[in-house]
């Protein structure tokens, strides 16, 4: 077992715990990791974008002038391509996007991305996070975290504190434990988690 700091708001140490191996300690897999995290982001591609081909378009399909002996160019719709109004030449149509990934294999690559994290040092364990609604608590919280780059908070429900004050900073970001994902993990540079979160997910991702 993997033994990690617990940290208070205020930075400093308070405590230890320990980590399953199990979840924080499995092997990288950066190949499964790229399938999941592709994925995810192509089901949330809502893929409803339409244009009208030179068929759909309205408008008569006449030949716009005799073939020969106009010293133009030869035409034969004036919904073509080519025209100011005609139609679009391989025109985008609503499609599903989604990919389809076995529930075994999310679970592995989270193990895998999370353990990552934290053989990364990327990881960091606090005892709570309990603040005011104000941006200025969350920007001194990581301050005193050293959280430089992009941070996400990770919390056992939904903390409407936290969720306000961290709203106007750009590089920090907040989520809940059952709603975290591969690709949250993955898209920050550091993770922060509470005691409690960090025991809810050894408990939700044991083998």
């Amino acid at each position: 077992m993997a033994t990690v700091k617990v940290y208070s708001l205020q930075g400093k140490a308070v405590g230890s715990m320990k980590l399953s191996d199990e979840v924080f300690g499995a092997e990288y897999n950066e190949g499964l990791i790229h399938e999941v995290v592709v994925a995810q982001l192509a089901n949330a591609r809502q893929g409803t974008k339409s244009t009208l081909t030179r068929s759909e378009v309205r408008g008569h399909s006449k030949k716009p002038w005799r073939q020969k002996h106009t010293g133009r160019a030869r035409h034969g719709s004036t919904k073509a391509p080519q025209w100011k109004g005609g139609g679009v030449a391989f025109a985008p149509k609503p499609r599903d996007f989604s990919k389809k990934v076995n529930k075994e294999a999310r679970r592995v690559a989270f193990r895998s991305a999370i353990s990552a994290k934290l053989n990364e040092g990327d990881l960091i364990v606090i005892d709570g996070l309990d603040i005011e609604a104000k941006t200025k608590a969350m920007a001194q919280v990581m301050e005193a975290l050293k959280l430089d780059k992009t941070a996400l908070f990770v919390t056992n429900g939904v903390n409407e504190n936290a969720l306000r004050a961290v709203g106007n900073i750009p590089n920090a970001d907040i989520e809940t434990s059952d709603l975290l994902s591969v690709y949250d993990l993955v898209a920050c540079n550091k993770l922060v988690l509470t005691k409690d979160v960090a025991k809810s997910i050894e408990e939700a991702y044991k083998a």
